[in-house]
């Protein structure tokens, strides 16, 4: 499989922003041609520390990814090569013992809140999407994602949120909105952005097929 046979779709934003809503979107449309990075089962692995020090981490800045696995395992699979990725376990703020096994497809789906900081990852993108929502709709989103499925209190989201996810996005995630070729205010409801992208993914498909 030649990389022009493969179309790299970056898609940022705040965290709760609503990424994953329009990632899943895009690949309802097209789920057997579509194969998903995740910037978050990127984070460092750190067994030498307790849960309650990685539980002080700061999770929103730039160095707690592993980027250059990520943008190694990305180019392999635009060169046709299947990767091993990590998978992060929120629950106890550490990598699972885990991997996902990924086959290269003709669309790849790479989703982040700082995909767009490091230089050489977006490089490798051919669309770079940032999904655009309002401060206090994300925190909403957050809190409840993150009591629901990560098993977090109301009071550690909100002091993570205070501490390092509101700053952290201020610093690095809002500042990269300026590499993105289209901004999609309110992600996967934005309809219009949303039949826009597809239609770009459908001739890629067409023209590759």
């Amino acid at each position: 499989m030649e990389n022009e046979d493969i179309l790299v779709i970056g898609i940022a934003g705040g965290s709760a922003s609503g990424k994953t809503t329009l990632m899943k979107n895009l690949i309802a449309d097209c789920e057997d041609e579509v194969t998903v990075l995740s910037h978050d089962n990127y984070y460092k692995r750190h067994d030498d520390l307790t849960y309650e020090e990685r539980s002080r981490l700061n999770y929103d800045e730039p160095d707690a990814f592993d980027t250059s696995l990520m943008v190694y395992h990305l180019d392999q699979l635009r060169h046709g090569h299947s990767v091993e990725c990590p998978v992060y376990d929120f629950a106890i703020h550490n990598r699972s013992e885990e991997t996902i096994h990924l086959e290269p497809r003709r669309v790849i789906i790479v989703e982040g809140i700082l995909i767009f900081e490091n230089r050489e990852l977006r490089d490798l993108m051919d669309i770079r999407i940032f999904v655009d929502s309002d401060a206090d709709i994300r925190l909403c989103r957050r809190i409840k994602r993150d009591v629901e499925k990560r098993g977090r209190s109301l009071q550690s989201v909100l002091q993570q949120y205070q501490q390092t996810v509101k700053p952290m996005h201020e610093r690095y995630v809002e500042p990269s909105k300026k590499y993105a070729h289209l901004v999609v205010p309110e992600g996967g409801k934005n309809v219009v952005a949303l039949d826009m992208i597809i239609s770009r993914i459908r001739r890629h498909l067409k023209e590759n097929g």
